[in-house]
């Protein structure tokens, strides 16, 4: 099947490609870099750039262009998962998640389990010779297992460094001490490092550290818990809710200001933390539509997953509706406050399927407070700004990847999903191509 399947976007890839030139005819516009509507444009992308953006009476189309045309669609920046996990590059699952991610209009990938094969795997998808979203790749999680000491730590960034990954990956288990020769290494190097807040570190330490990003609200519930209690917060299960009784919300906006000062970015990944502990039956998560492109035994082992946490002890459904107002109370707090918001979702993680899960996140963080144009700079302006991209913005001499929706983002904010069709670096994928991609995964245990 993996030989089929790769013919099978090889010969979608050849067919996006014969076009050097593409022309959006008479499309609705937004750029990013304002909360605006520009109707009736023409966009012109020439060998993967913006090239030109105008009228629709006004921009001339060139004669050999692939034409498309946007008549009462509306083209925006691609989107950015920012916390995914993405298999080895010999799995028989990447294919399939690459897929699903471009197909929901995701452009970049950060992926925080990173894999020594993801290295050439990062420029192949550069290179166009592999089919995917744009790859932003740590090293291997360094974590309570992996690093023995300190200095076992700092040797281990230092690793990853010389062989080019783009980040460090933090994972909980990490002593104090290995968490600050990590960051030390890491700053010497100019190395980003970013995921989790290890309980022997706490939040106000790791804010210090000059952590890039803190991914889950990692940390922020047991720094809401009142002097009297252990520093550590006890035991609070599944990031901390069990804690949401007994946190302090005054605190949430001094938190929220420590972090922008920090310059700390955070990824809530919101969507999967709900997903595990709200009220939705389980047979409900199990019969959405973009189940169909995982298999039986997968989905099974998420709502396992799920019942044990409803069952888990100290869990009531009043303590996970207190843990997701204090948790969208933080991520409307840190945004006001200046930190800035990166959109991520942690996928394929439990009932979070690669492309879809993220229109959920951003739906997640219009319910916290942010404005749908709000949502969507955590995954596109903000994610350039980031990573040093030039992206996330429709403009002349930016990088053209790029999504055309059915119908306006603003407007609702759901729009993100009515996907008509995608532009990565410059290749555009048609409704068609895009159908062609997600047939080869339907009913996924039938593969």
């Amino acid at each position: 099947m993996r030989r089929c399947l790769f013919l099978v976007i090889a010969l979608i890839a050849s067919r996006a490609a014969t076009a050097d030139v593409t022309a959006f005819v008479n499309v609705n516009v937004l750029p990013m870099s304002e909360e605006t509507i520009i109707a009736q444009q023409t966009v012109i992308v020439r060998d993967g750039i913006i090239g030109a953006i105008g009228s629709v009476d006004e921009v001339p189309v060139p004669e050999a262009a692939l034409v498309v045309d946007g008549t009462d669609r509306f083209l925006i920046p691609g989107l950015a998962e920012m916390h995914a996990h993405v298999p080895p590059a010999a799995s028989d699952t990447l294919e399939r998640d690459f897929a699903l991610f471009v197909a929901n209009g995701v452009t970049t990938v950060r992926g925080m389990l990173g894999h020594p094969t993801h290295l050439q795997l990062r420029e192949d998808l550069l290179e166009g010779r592999a089919f995917g979203p744009r790859l932003i790749t740590s090293g291997p999680s360094l974590n309570g297992r992996s690093v023995n000491g300190a200095a076992d730590g700092a040797r281990q960034v230092r690793e990853q460094y010389a062989a080019g990954y783009d980040f460090v990956k933090i994972h909980p288990g990490l002593d104090a001490g290995e968490f600050a020769a990590i960051a030390a290494a890491a700053n010497t190097l100019n190395m980003p490092f970013a995921g989790h807040v290890p309980v022997a570190v706490g939040l106000e330490k790791a804010l210090e550290s000059g952590i890039a990003s803190i991914d889950h609200l990692d940390g922020y519930m047991a720094a809401l818990l009142p002097p009297h209690h252990d520093a550590s917060g006890g035991y609070g299960g599944f990031f901390d809710v069990l804690l949401a009784g007994d946190v302090n919300e005054d605190g949430i906006a001094s938190l929220a200001a420590a972090t922008a000062a920090a310059g700390t970015w955070i990824v809530p990944t919101e969507t999967l933390v709900e997903q595990l502990i709200n009220a939705v039956p389980v047979n409900e998560l199990r019969s959405r539509a973009e189940m169909q492109y995982i298999p039986a035994v997968t989905v099974d082992r998420w709502a396992e997953a799920k019942r044990r946490q409803l069952e888990e002890r100290g869990f009531s459904p009043e303590v996970a509706a207190k843990a997701i107002h204090i948790r969208r109370s933080l991520i409307l707090a840190l945004h006001e406050a200046g930190a800035r918001i990166l959109l991520g979702s942690d996928a394929p993680q439990i009932f979070n399927v690669p492309g879809f899960s993220l229109h959920r996140e951003l739906e997640l963080m219009v319910a916290a407070g942010l404005t749908p144009f709000e949502a969507l700079q955590a995954g596109t302006t903000n994610v350039a700004k980031f990573l040093g991209l030039k992206t996330g913005v429709i403009a002349t001499g930016y990088e053209a990847d790029l999504v055309m929706l059915d119908s306006d983002p603003l407007e609702d904010i759901s729009s993100t999903r009515r996907v008509h069709g995608v532009m990565v670096r410059g290749r555009w994928y048609s409704g068609a191509d895009i159908e062609a991609l997600l047939g080869r995964f339907r009913n996924a245990d039938g593969n």
